[in-house]
């Protein structure tokens, strides 16, 4: 799959430091992300120790290319989760001596327990961050100046990304290939992971879905329908028919399955819809208000400004300008 052309120069080097314990999923999750951005992203791993040996959480040990030195040249540096036996208010030596050699400014992110190692760093100190959900308690004893929200994916604080467990990492490097690059790109990129594109870094990390009734039909259909005609005024009386239930049936099923309601669903991606238009197109406001179903350009503006802080304008000039320059995150 072509991924859209990008700006020449040197490509934006990410440099993944593998800790003992690492877990071989997370592991993967930035070379896997960033790799398909083409030739935007230089990925390396290294280890924090010369040897370049690194212990799994899984019954195998690998070896990396690069010893810590290569965090000298690394433009982001990615941590990914460890097992929890090896949490630690206090930083390993080997560990603190590797990430010394981190150059002032660069663009850090952590995937769940990372996030752990960032703040034992003294690098989360006053800053607001996130980890796994279940180990929000143990943290905020651990790390009390730190500014725990443990309610959503991902937390982007400039130059400074924390992510939550397991595939929330995907979504905080889709975050950055987005930022870094706008919404064609990470959509390429998402569509070759077989992931969604976008999720929202406030989004709930833990969503309760109980097993349907044995029969129960699902929201799904109605929900890629819906997708395709976000233009029209969709009511939940008009959502419901579609799936054949009861307003009150569908709404309770829509809930379960999303975590969210069907309008506040709507809101959410006639707002997403609507920063895709304004990244890739020269569309006047109001009539991208109409495109995604938004009465009004007001209307645009006001749930715009709600779900980013920002409006239509300064979004634009923020995401149209980004493919021209690799800068991170901030």
């Amino acid at each position: 799959m072509a991924v859209p052309k990008l700006p020449a120069g040197p490509p934006h080097r990410v440099v993944v430091l593998a800790l003992d314990g690492v877990y071989p999923f997370e592991l993967g999750i930035p070379k896997r992300v960033f790799a398909d951005a083409g030739a935007a992203y230089d990925v390396i791993t290294c280890a924090a120790t010369d040897d370049r040996t690194v212990e799994t959480s899984a019954d195998f040990t690998i070896t990396v290319r690069h010893g810590p030195e290569a965090l000298e040249s690394a433009d982001t540096v990615v941590i990914p989760p460890y097992d929890l036996r090896r949490i630690s208010a206090e930083l390993p030596e080997p560990v603190r001596a590797a990430l010394a050699r981190i150059r002032p400014g660069t663009r850090t992110v952590s995937i769940c327990t990372g996030a752990f190692t960032l703040a034992a760093a003294g690098l989360l100190d006053g800053r607001p961050a996130t980890t796994h959900w279940a180990l929000a308690d143990r943290f905020r004893r651990m790390f009390p100046r730190v500014r725990l929200d443990p309610d959503v994916l991902f937390v982007d604080d400039g130059d400074v990304i924390t992510s939550a467990g397991a595939a929330s990492g995907l979504d905080a490097c889709l975050h950055i290939v987005r930022s870094d690059h706008g919404s064609a790109v990470a959509n390429s990129v998402a569509k070759c992971c077989v992931v969604p594109p976008w999720r929202e870094g406030g989004q709930a990390q833990y969503i309760e879905q109980p097993v349907p009734d044995e029969g129960a039909t699902g929201t799904g259909d109605t929900r890629a329908w819906a997708l395709e005609r976000l233009e029209r005024p969709l009511s939940l009386r008009e959502l419901a028919a579609h799936a054949r239930m009861s307003p009150r049936t569908f709404a309770r099923r829509f809930q379960e399955e999303t975590g969210t309601s069907p309008g506040r669903w709507l809101i959410q991606q006639r707002v997403h819809r609507a920063r895709h238009l304004l990244e890739s197109s020269d569309l006047p406001v109001d009539r991208i208000a109409a495109e995604v179903g938004f009465a009004t350009g007001t209307s645009l503006r006001q749930h715009l400004h709600a779900a980013i802080g920002v409006s239509p304008q300064a979004y634009r000039r923020t995401f149209r300008a980004a493919p021209t320059a690799a800068a991170p995150v901030g």
